[in-house]
């Protein structure tokens, strides 16, 4: 049963959290039914999933087989022990976290300008500090590399956000949580705190 506290409806948050990730996971079907999940670099643009990678390949295969694809981005904040909650059992464990699933259909993209923007875009996200001549499909010296190399679309047909930070907790036990977390202050505890503070309604009213 999908948890509806979870989901966040805000375009701009999700927009936020996929041009924060680099990785997502692209969900395929082969030629035989069989399911595959292969873990790749993204950007999202103008509502689109884009990818890039060889012509030839597995992926690329499948993709011109049956063009129907899924697309999952997750990030993790904290693990929260169960002990946060309970002195016994393991039942409350859980973690915190930030998902984007998507599912529609991959195209490949022809045009060289369109390509040159989304791996200019691709650049501006993995290698922000800059060192390279920008991508523009008009530049002599890159038109033989965008003419080679394959981008893919992924239109979604639907998309679903979910940010898990205790929004289903009472308001104890989330003072409780959050409290354990600035205390504990490891990795992302303190940002995780943060984030329950965000997103958990009682604190936004």
């Amino acid at each position: 049963m999908r948890r509806k506290e979870f989901s966040i409806e805000q375009e701009q948050e999700m927009i936020t959290f996929l041009d924060q990730c680099s990785f997502g996971f692209l969900g395929t079907v082969s030629p035989e039914g069989e399911p595959r999940v292969t873990p790749l670099n993204f950007v999202y643009m103008d509502g689109c999933f884009y990818f890039h990678g060889s012509l030839a390949g597995e992926k690329m295969k499948q993709i011109r087989q049956h063009s129907t694809v899924s697309f999952t981005v997750a990030e993790e904040f904290s693990l929260i022990p169960s002990f946060f909650s309970d002195p016994e059992l393991a039942c409350p464990a859980t973690s915190f976290f930030k998902s984007v699933m998507a599912a529609g259909h991959a195209e490949l993209v022809q045009e060289l300008d369109i390509k040159g923007k989304v791996l200019q875009r691709f650049m501006e996200k993995l290698q922000p500090q800059g060192g390279y001549v920008p991508i523009d499909a008009e530049d002599p010296r890159y038109k033989g590399s965008l003419k080679a190399v394959a981008v893919v679309r992924i239109v979604p047909d639907r998309m679903h956000a979910k940010f898990k930070f205790g929004q289903n907790l009472t308001p104890e036990r989330f003072e409780h949580i959050s409290g354990e977390l600035n205390k504990r202050n490891e990795g992302r505890d303190q940002e995780t705190a943060e984030m329950m503070q965000k997103y958990c309604p009682f604190h936004q009213m």
